[in-house]
């Protein structure tokens, strides 16, 4: 029994230590970047993030990579802080402000409308706040499911069988949306360049023909890989290949 308090004490004890630690460089890496000390600041964020990543982590991050002119680290921490929190509406501006600052310019291929709504409208809360409004919506629909069975007026059976049926159906798609944001955030299937200026090639190797030439802080989605190799795709639609360490997966 003395042991397993022993070891409680030792935990806890080690907990706080790492708290107070993690918080004196979340301090120490503010004033570097109050004192405009962009580089040591990204220095102390980067390795804060070693121990677990967090929005506001790599929001700050982006903060200090933007103002080191860092614009290609900089969109790429502002799209992971937004990974995982989709509604981060500073992250949100500031990754429109780095974005205006790119080379490359790409109209993206026209999708339909209605698809397009649906994916901003999933988009908008992270996969865990659409799984707690999935189990409070099928919640509801049990209760009026309840309602239904015993209730003795007509009426209000009537009325519980169409809120069951709303419900059900707005639980079911929350549902969807964050079983969609999990995979979305799990398979990282987005990335960043990260050099100054990449040619895309027809093929995963040197000798492959040369297609176009995209920059830095430009997005782009992973569609496969082989080798030191990864073939990608633009928000126009073309493909080719590049360099995985020309990239950086959001």
């Amino acid at each position: 029994m003395r042991l397993i308090k022993y070891l409680l004490v030792l935990c806890s004890l080690h907990t706080s230590l790492a708290f107070a630690t993690t918080n004196e460089m979340l301090e120490n890496a503010r004033n570097a970047y109050g004192n405009g000390d962009y580089t040591q600041a990204i220095s102390i964020y980067e390795t804060i993030n070693k121990e677990g990543e967090s929005d506001n982590l790599y929001y700050n991050l982006g903060n200090a990579y933007y103002k080191n002119n860092q614009i290609g680290k900089a969109i790429l921490n502002y799209e992971r802080a937004l990974r995982i929190n989709p509604s981060f509406d500073d992250a949100i501006f500031n990754l429109q402000l780095a974005n205006a600052k790119i080379q490359d310019k790409i109209d993206p291929i026209e999708k339909f409308f209605l698809t397009e709504w649906v994916k901003s409208l999933r988009l908008l809360l992270s996969s865990n706040t659409w799984a707690w409004i999935s189990i409070i919506m099928f919640s509801l629909a049990l209760f009026s499911a309840l309602g239904y069975a015993f209730s003795p007026y007509k009426w209000l059976r009537k009325t519980s069988f169409f809120m069951i049926l709303f419900f059900f159906i707005f639980s079911s798609t929350t549902f969807i949306f964050a079983k969609q944001q999990k995979k979305h955030m799990e398979l990282r299937s987005e990335a960043i360049v990260m050099e100054g200026s990449v040619t895309v090639k027809s093929s995963p190797d040197e000798s492959g023909t040369e297609l176009f030439i995209i920059h830095e802080g430009t997005k782009v989605s992973i569609k496969s890989s082989l080798n030191q190799w990864v073939e990608i795709s633009l928000l126009d639609g073309n493909v080719g290949w590049v360099k995985k360490s020309q990239i950086e997966q959001i």
